[in-house]
């Protein structure tokens, strides 16, 4: 039982339990992020590049061959690679607003009607004899 009761232990610590959590609603995310991408980003990028559809393009090495019955096209697929930079810069940029957002939250807000310090006796007097001076001026 020590074994099940280390883990048990183990489990309930919060930093275990939210780690889980935080991994879940990332893969959901993920999805979300691909529609994202592939369904709203894409296209008009795409037609404000003449049409072009940045998932098929590609750099074919070596042709397909239509003598032979198997498929022989070696490609590389740069497309499938603009695809996830964007994905990414739209997933750095949901988690910078994220902890941006989180971080204004814990920040305090600053005393808003603190009374001024005093100034120290020296600097008192020194502007009771001021504003002396400014009343016999007049």
């Amino acid at each position: 039982m020590g074994m099940f009761s280390e883990f048990r232990e183990f489990i309930a610590r919060g930093n275990v339990v939210d780690l889980a959590v935080g991994v879940i609603i990332g893969a959901a995310f993920n999805d979300i992020v691909k529609v994202l991408v592939d369904q709203v980003v894409m296209p008009p990028i795409g037609l404000l590049t003449s049409g072009v559809d940045f998932s098929k393009l590609e750099w074919v090495l070596k042709p397909d061959d239509p003598l032979t019955e198997a498929s022989e096209l070696v490609a590389i697929k740069y497309g499938a690679l603009i695809n996830a930079g964007v994905k990414f810069l739209i997933v750095a940029w949901v988690v910078f607003l994220i902890v941006k957002a989180v971080n204004a939250m814990r920040r305090q807000p600053p005393a808003a009607d603190a009374p001024p310090p005093a100034p120290p006796p020296q600097e008192a007097l020194l502007m009771e004899i001021r504003d002396a001076i400014k009343a016999q001026a007049k």
